[in-house]
């Protein structure tokens, strides 16, 4: 008696379209340029802090506050470096800012600072003795 055999099931071809499919939902995804992070884009404010005399003032407290209320950015504080100078990083504007600086001895200064776009935006501070 001879056994009957069965039809075989072609199953190469239905695994080989899976996975053409799979690759080319996929496919899109990995080709896609990668856009750059939001974050990336920034503004500078940078400046320098001067002594009455014309000598580089460190160690001299700058604020930066933005103007304009409510508003995303935050009030920054930083210290100019041994040469005087100072930079910060702020989102790109446009926007307005307050730049205070504060150093002993020396009598406060404030200038208003605008930031129009991606740019770098210098302040420069020359600073009077306080009087005794």
């Amino acid at each position: 008696m001879k056994k009957k055999r069965r039809p075989r099931k072609k199953i190469g071809t239905s695994l080989t379209l899976i996975l053409a499919l799979l690759v080319a939902a996929f496919l899109p995804l990995a080709a896609a340029p990668k856009k750059k992070p939001v974050l990336d884009t920034y503004a500078l404010v940078s400046g320098s802090v001067f002594d009455d005399r014309g000598y580089a003032l460190p160690g001299a407290d700058v604020i930066l506050a933005p103007e304009a209320q409510p508003t995303k950015a935050n009030t920054i504080a930083m210290v100019s470096d041994a040469r005087g100078e100072f930079v910060v990083r702020v989102p790109p504007g446009p926007m307005h800012y307050s730049a205070t600086v504060h150093a002993k001895g020396y009598q406060s200064q404030r200038k208003t600072v605008s930031v129009e776009d991606q740019e770098r935006v210098e302040v420069t501070f020359q600073l009077e003795r306080e009087s005794k």
